[in-house]
């Protein structure tokens, strides 16, 4: 069979053009960041090495031959590819759809929750995995030791065994395609759809669970399940005792059994306990459980360290919405004098949303000494609403004292927070989406090292910003 993936580079899309290049089928796939000149991407190479061709998303990809397109919500109607495809006439399916018969074909856990999903389905996988239960999983985030030890990209992994671990992503209401055999709900926050929609979508993926674990202490939530297995951080059936939390990880106690994770913030182990839950479900022992989540080296950019110089630390971190800011901006605290914050958003429809959201987050995360940077949203293509910026959330901040400046140059922001940088700070990278954001923590990094002249571009423009820096 050939499956043509439209935004292959998107991490979820990746995982699933890649399972079914393992699984013998012919895969192509195109996405809007060729368009845009970025050819030298890992995940392109790796990719390629399963022989998957990749292709602009101009049509150019789609032949008589292909047999089916797989598209995501973030694709739209008048898309070339879609046009392609209907004049070929050949059969579309959503991502989600796709998804859905790999969960109908195994034993699923599903990890689904507004924030921590990625690093939650790692960590249920892992603890399957260190038991010889040999899980597959499919996941939005690479999981660092299948990288290292398995020599595979890290967000999708083939198991010998029925067991399969997967994200259920709530943003477009595809989690109500999923009918897996254990359904993980970790919390529920206004994100990409408001409170009431999102609870009647958990509330369907609960009921169409043969089991199902729901955190107890999530008011969101109580609407969701009112019967079942829960997890908290205080209260619930699975539950920690005696938690301490530094900046490079945290120790607890679940029953007796002592936990020890090396990943810093309340929130990991608030997603350490769900994950507990999850593989008591399975039939590991907590013992178990413990010597894995012990063992544990994360997922790819989530409070990933770059390197350290005269003492300040460059972090580069995923989050985007305004819960995991402040949970990320939370540990980076406990691990830093002061907290100097780059943060650059990724998508307008998000902005629109939850303006009122990330001020009301951030303005109590960012402390008196420390300092926040906004840029302007990352740009990949699509629809911009009208009047939507970065400026929104950056003079919401201002009025509520902020300390808080707003450049739509990277390079600047680049420059000026390697200018502020004291021994003993923690310089964060966050936000989503912008393949080239890792790059730009280095690059950080760097400046410190090398104190490098640091220039500014000369031709910013919205989403394209600093072209100097990206080439």
């Amino acid at each position: 069979m050939k499956i043509h993936f439209v935004g292959i580079g998107g991490v979820g899309m990746s995982a699933l053009a890649q399972l079914h290049a393992m699984r013998g089928d012919t895969v192509t796939g195109s996405d809007r960041l060729i368009n845009k000149g970025y050819h030298d991407l890992a995940l392109w190479d790796y990719l390629k090495n399963l022989n998957i061709q990749l292709f602009p998303q101009d049509g150019s990809g789609l032949d008589e031959k292909t047999d089916l397109v797989i598209l995501s919500t973030a694709i739209e109607a008048d898309n070339p590819e879609i046009q392609k495809a209907k004049e070929l006439d050949i059969p579309t399916m959503h991502r989600s759809e796709l998804l859905a018969k790999h969960v109908a074909e195994h034993r699923t856990i599903a990890v689904s929750g507004t924030s921590g999903k990625s690093t939650t389905t790692a960590m249920v996988y892992e603890i399957l995995a260190y038991a010889g239960k040999s899980p597959s999983v499919i996941t939005g985030a690479a999981i660092m030791s299948l990288q290292k030890e398995q020599g595979v990209f890290g967000n999708v992994y083939k198991g010998a065994s029925d067991l399969l671990v997967i994200e259920a992503d709530e943003s477009d209401g595809s989690i109500v395609k999923y009918h897996p055999y254990l359904g993980l709900c970790l919390n529920l926050r206004k994100d990409h759809k408001e409170i009431d929609v999102l609870q009647g979508f958990f509330t369907q993926f609960v009921k169409n669970c043969q089991h199902a674990i729901v955190n107890a202490e999530e008011d969101n939530l109580k609407a969701v399940a009112s019967s079942g297995k829960t997890f908290g951080l205080h209260h619930g059936d699975i539950h920690p005792e005696d938690v301490r939390v530094t900046g490079f990880g945290s120790t607890f106690v679940i029953q007796g059994q002592p936990f020890k994770i090396n990943i810093p913030g309340l929130h990991n182990v608030s997603n350490a306990t769900a994950a507990v839950a999850a593989a008591l479900e399975c039939g590991v022992d907590l013992k178990t459980c413990a010597e894995a989540l012990e063992k544990f080296s994360g997922i790819a950019r989530r409070f990933a360290s770059i390197g350290t110089y005269n003492n300040i630390e460059v972090i580069d971190d995923f989050a985007h919405n305004p819960h995991k800011l402040h949970a990320t901006i939370a540990a980076a605290h406990l691990r830093g004098k002061r907290v100097l914050a780059f943060y650059q958003p990724h998508a307008f429809t998000s902005i629109k949303m939850l303006t009122a959201e990330f001020v009301e987050n951030l303005a109590i995360s960012i402390g008196k000494e420390d300092h926040l940077w906004l840029t302007e949203v990352y740009y990949p293509g699509g629809t911009i609403p009208e009047g939507i910026s970065s400026q929104n959330v950056y003079k919401g901040l201002k009025n509520n004292g902020v300390n808080v400046h707003y450049d739509s140059c990277r390079e600047r922001i680049l420059a000026d927070m390697a200018a502020a940088a004291q021994p003993g700070d923690i310089l964060l990278v966050l936000g989503a989406r912008d393949p080239t954001l890792t790059d730009f923590a280095k690059k950080l990094l760097k400046s410190l090292e090398k104190k490098e002249k640091i220039t500014t571009c000369q031709d910013c423009m919205l989403g394209n910003c600093c072209l100097a820096y990206n080439k």
